[in-house]
């Protein structure tokens, strides 16, 4: 007889443990991060070098600029590096002990990044010129995230820029059967197995929460946007460029 497997306590991974519903960054996660979620997310490294070239138009000597969710801070080395000739004060937001010690570790010889522990609902941001969520915000509960962006807008100086990339939810549900079945095949493709895919899918119910484009779209407004862009769109992957 085949032994049943404990569904509560599953490999999503990457030797990544997870459990129905409960999907978090803490843990263990920090230490496979950058590799887990170069296979989990279509042209990762590409938006990355996408937000690199757009911060030229917003970073100069004395600008301020913020990443939401930092992580790592893989993203925001990059971009001190392409700046690094300017007097530029960067600073990552992240609320996972585990991912703030591995950032500071990467960062250490970057005396112009300054990486905090907090909730990006709550934490107070200074008069800024570029603010970044690469794939963060679907994380934060729907309840908050108008307070989030509208707190964003309030922050950023007259023609600062928001970078927003998230996962969304297609607009007709065979848009969304296709970009499923499509993310499916991705992931098989960078050599999850089935079970290590439907792992991922069960432990992120109730905490990844994506949102229609429409809806994102209607959050920004609400908080005071005007100049919305889509800069990039893979399915069910979706990045804007928004500018007050």
């Amino acid at each position: 007889m085949r032994k049943r497997k404990n569904v509560n306590e599953l490999n999503a991974g990457d030797n990544i443990k997870v459990s129905n519903s409960s999907w978090t960054f803490g843990g263990n996660v920090a230490k496979k991060f950058d590799q887990h979620v170069k296979r989990s997310i279509p042209f990762y490294d590409e938006g990355h070098a996408l937000i690199c070239r757009i911060s030229d138009f917003f970073l100069i000597n004395g600008s301020v600029c913020y990443e939401l969710g930092s992580s790592t801070g893989t993203l925001i080395k990059k971009i001190a590096t392409r700046h690094k000739d300017k007097k530029i004060t960067f600073f990552g937001i992240d609320s996972e002990t585990e991912m703030l010690k591995k950032s500071k570790k990467n960062l250490k010889n970057f005396k112009n990044i300054n990486i905090k522990k907090g909730n990006i609902v709550s934490y107070n941001l200074k008069k800024s010129d570029l603010i970044i969520s690469y794939y963060c915000i679907q994380f934060v509960h729907l309840a908050q995230r108008q307070k989030l962006i509208s707190k964003i807008y309030k922050s950023l100086k007259k023609g600062g820029c928001f970078l927003f990339f998230e996962k969304v939810r297609m607009q007709d549900s065979k848009f969304q059967d296709i970009g499923s079945t499509i993310y499916t095949d991705f992931k098989l493709e960078q050599g999850y197995t089935p079970d290590e895919i439907i792992a991922k899918l069960r432990s992120l119910k109730g905490v990844l929460e994506p949102n229609l484009s429409s809806e994102n779209q209607k959050i920004l407004k609400k908080a005071g946007f005007k100049k919305i862009i889509t800069i990039f769109n893979y399915i069910p992957f979706e990045g804007i460029m928004t500018i007050k």
